[in-house]
């Protein structure tokens, strides 16, 4: 039975790594999968599934027109699995895509991304995950500070936190830390 699971956990929790591992293990076995990242994340290129390790595949970009129903509805070869990278970004009518991709072709979804922002809110497709997903999964890592568990991101520019802002700005390591509570709240910089 086709499930929608949301992997989810802090920067540098493994995110991208897991879904290129998902994506070659199913090809390894001569299974197609569909791969998509929201076309706002341009850290590498449009169009690609990046990993900080070096590891990368191209994927289908999302934005708010995209019609994945409909992309997985006429793949031929229908796919096994669909792979969602970065799904903090979708809009609520991008998980009702998913959701619907799961309950009417029967084709199961993996969406991982970010639950929280750097101000410890919701993004929207997380938000609708939360609520849609059949299996919910926390990847975990460790605190860029401490040894305590990571589960919120700290955004910094010049070396200095940072509690305001838009909610959506791209980066990586240069502009955001994984960090605990404590250290999200009195970071050591």
């Amino acid at each position: 039975m086709a499930q929608l699971f949301f992997k989810y956990g802090a920067m540098n929790s493994g995110k991208s790594i897991e879904i290129l591992k998902v994506a070659h293990n199913y090809e390894e076995q001569g299974k197609s999968v569909l791969l998509f990242t929201p076309s706002i994340d341009n850290r590498d290129e449009v169009g690609y599934i990046s990993s900080r390790i070096g590891l990368r595949k191209q994927a289908i970009p999302i934005d708010e027109n995209t019609d994945m129903y409909s992309i997985v509805k006429n793949s031929l070869p229908k796919p096994h699995c669909v792979l969602i990278d970065e799904c903090q970004f979708l809009s609520k009518d991008c998980i009702l895509q998913l959701v619907r991709i799961v309950d009417e072709l029967g084709i199961p979804v993996m969406a991982f991304g970010l639950k929280n922002d750097f101000q410890n809110n919701l993004f929207e497709g997380s938000k609708y995950m939360l609520i849609y997903a059949d299996k919910i999964e926390e990847m975990k890592t460790i605190c860029w500070f401490c040894e305590r568990k990571a589960i919120m991101a700290l955004r910094v520019e010049n070396g200095k936190p940072v509690y305001s802002g838009k909610q959506i700005q791209i980066g990586g390591n240069e502009a955001y830390y994984p960090v605990c509570r404590k250290c999200h709240k009195n970071p050591p910089l």
